[in-house]
């Protein structure tokens, strides 16, 4: 059983983690929140099912599964599953490679394909199952184990609480906690009064998310909840800025925004990686999103929308970018 060192407990103090998004905490989004300060960040989550019968063979997993050199020791692995010898033999596999710092174990996604086979959030109803799991992957993991979990599933807001305990019988080296259940999926407020009582219970190290937008508010968590770090999701897509920003505030320093010329440069970059990785068809399809929250809050965002659904190339969506930051303001 491994365990988290004194060295990256302190580390996330210090600034913030970016949470798995599926579809966009792929190697090349990752490396540029790394670049920018995340403390580590974790992968799109993999099913360690498909991966036992496919292994790398597939490009859909092999694009989940890889990982740039500047990663290694920076970049955890999220796995998902409902059956502990699969976990387990995916773990192992997995691990061995050297290429992830540790295993992340899927208790919170929402959605209904991943909830309706027992997998994901849906693991929170059966704290047995969940354990057995848990239990299983420890095991077989060559690097620590944490859990990402929300409250519960439906409106039983203590389920994490079982959770935490059996996940600290089973070995599991960090909780991080989503302060919504499964039935809120994002809507609403994080409850992060549950935070601050995770971290009174249990014995592990808790990072907190849901509800961190800024530096402000990182800071404002870690006050309020007591917790170990904090991470983000959501409000790192077209920002990834705000790793800088979260480790500026920690830091008690200020923190000055990007400027529109060094938010067009970052944003160019991505696109660049992007298609690298995935060819340009496929890039520039992925990064139609992105380039929409890079540029929120900016005046003419919209028209900027509803014309890069028409670009198929770098060049054009790098002309299109380039024109938009030129004359860029605010909007009110």
């Amino acid at each position: 059983m491994q365990r988290l060192d004194d060295a990256f407990l302190q580390r996330l103090k210090k600034g913030a983690v970016l949470a798995p998004m599926a579809g966009v905490t792929d190697m090349p989004f990752r490396r540029l929140c790394l670049e920018m300060g995340a403390v580590y960040a974790v992968t799109e989550m993999v099913s360690a099912k498909g991966y036992t019968m496919t292994g790398e063979k597939l490009r859909a997993t092999r694009e989940l599964l890889l990982t740039d050199p500047s990663e290694h020791g920076r970049v955890a692995l999220q796995l998902f599953g409902h059956e502990p010898d699969v976990v387990a033999e995916a773990a192992a596999r997995l691990s061995a490679t050297g290429r992830y710092a540790m295993i992340d174990l899927n208790l919170g996604c929402p959605v209904p394909k991943v909830c309706k086979n027992g997998e994901g959030s849906a693991l929170m109803r059966d704290p047995e199952a969940a354990y057995q799991v848990m239990h299983a992957l420890v095991d077989a993991s060559s690097v620590p184990v944490s859990v990402k979990m929300r409250l519960g599933y439906e409106a039983d807001k203590n389920a994490y609480l079982e959770i935490a305990h059996l996940a600290e019988c089973a070995g599991v080296s960090l909780l991080t906690l989503h302060a919504r259940t499964r039935s809120q999926y994002y809507a609403g407020k994080a409850d992060w009064e549950k935070i601050r009582h995770l971290k009174s219970e249990s014995g592990l190290p808790v990072i907190g998310n849901g509800d961190v937008t800024d530096g402000v508010s990182a800071l404002r968590m870690m006050d309020e909840t007591g917790c170990d770090g904090v991470a983000v999701g959501r409000a790192a897509e077209g920002n990834p800025f705000i790793f800088r920003e979260i480790q500026t505030v920690l830091a008690g320093q200020n923190w000055v925004p990007p400027s529109p010329a060094e938010r067009e440069a970052v944003l160019l970059r991505h696109a660049r990686d992007l298609i690298a990785f995935k060819g340009e068809m496929i890039g520039i399809r992925e990064m139609r999103r992105h380039v929409i929250n890079y540029v929120r809050g900016y005046r003419g965002a919209a028209a900027l929308r509803r014309q890069i659904n028409t670009i198929t190339t770098f060049d054009a969506l790098a002309e299109a970018v380039t024109s938009f930051f030129r004359d860029a303001q605010p909007a009110d």
